[in-house]
């Protein structure tokens, strides 16, 4: 099914990048599932769905909370984003939302707004094929309140030059959508229209 136009009030569009641009989510998943193994966690896929789009720190300080673990939120999210970097070769682009990128690469423009590293989530974009398509990345380092606050699109707005009314997000997760709503911005879920696959 094809993902819906943006609206004629829309001037610029805003994606988020895992899960949304690239099918990185499985390879997201499995670092998670055998890093949390150690500390006795079963990480399900209906697990890891409520946390999409919450950067690896939050995410571990949140299962602290959930499970009664005491891991190190900054030492566990560096050890997964290592496994998860080291499967970074398997990310292959989401069609159905690159489509949507080259037909309105040059009449609108684009940015990308993550709960993910900067390096790595450029590093996605490379190996997706989809580097040239943004200059504009609000990555979690440029932010202090992540997901679902809705800082990160805010920053994508102003970098931008544009209200956030006239914005449209693209998100596959709902903190990321609750982000945008609260940003005052459109948001369309794209998992109505594509899913992936988690094992």
């Amino acid at each position: 099914m094809k993902i819906p136009e943006p609206g004629p009030k829309t001037k610029v569009l805003i994606f988020d990048l895992d899960g949304t641009l690239a099918d990185t989510m499985p390879l997201h998943f499995m670092a998670y599932k055998k890093l949390l193994a150690v500390y006795g966690i079963h990480f399900t896929p209906e697990l890891f769905r409520t946390l999409a789009g919450i950067p690896a720190v939050g995410t571990i300080a949140r299962l602290n909370e959930m499970f009664g673990t005491n891991m190190n939120p900054e030492e566990t999210a560096h050890e997964k984003e290592q496994e998860y970097e080291n499967r970074m070769d398997e990310i292959k682009p989401i069609q159905p939302v690159v489509d949507l990128v080259k037909r309105y690469h040059g009449e609108l423009p684009m940015a990308v707004g993550t709960g993910g590293s900067k390096r790595l989530a450029w590093k996605s974009l490379k190996i997706t094929g989809l580097q040239d398509y943004f200059e504009i990345l609000v990555a979690t380092e440029d932010v202090t309140y992540p997901k679902p606050h809705p800082e990160t699109f805010l920053k994508c707005a102003e970098y931008m030059g544009v209200e956030p009314e006239f914005c449209h997000v693209f998100e596959d997760g709902e903190p990321g959508m609750q982000a945008a709503r609260k940003a005052g911005m459109t948001a369309t879920l794209i998992t109505r229209y594509y899913q992936s696959t988690l094992k």
